[in-house]
């Protein structure tokens, strides 16, 4: 079993459910996956499938955190102008 490819799956997991430390999780688990797998097609180890469910559950995470972070972005910003306008 590629212990590169089970960190990144259980990394992708992590992502989807941690609030903004996801995004470097993501990334980290994107990282990770793409470098398991890369070293499962030289050496032919198993965790082939944790790879690339590692992989999506990062992606998963990323764009879950992504609109998280624009929604609190735009929430900021329109309720900061908002106390401007109204007193």
């Amino acid at each position: 079993m590629n212990s590169k490819a089970m960190t990144s799956f259980i990394v992708g997991i992590m992502s989807i459910f941690i609030p903004l430390v996801g995004i470097v999780l993501g990334i980290m688990g994107i990282f990770y996956a793409n470098r398991s797998l890369k070293e499962i097609d030289r050496t032919k180890e198993e965790g082939r499938t944790y790879a690339i469910a590692g992989k999506t559950c990062s992606s998963i995470g990323l764009a879950i955190q992504g609109v998280i972070l624009f929604i609190v972005l735009i929430s900021y910003f329109f309720f900061s102008s908002f106390h401007q306008i109204f007193p």
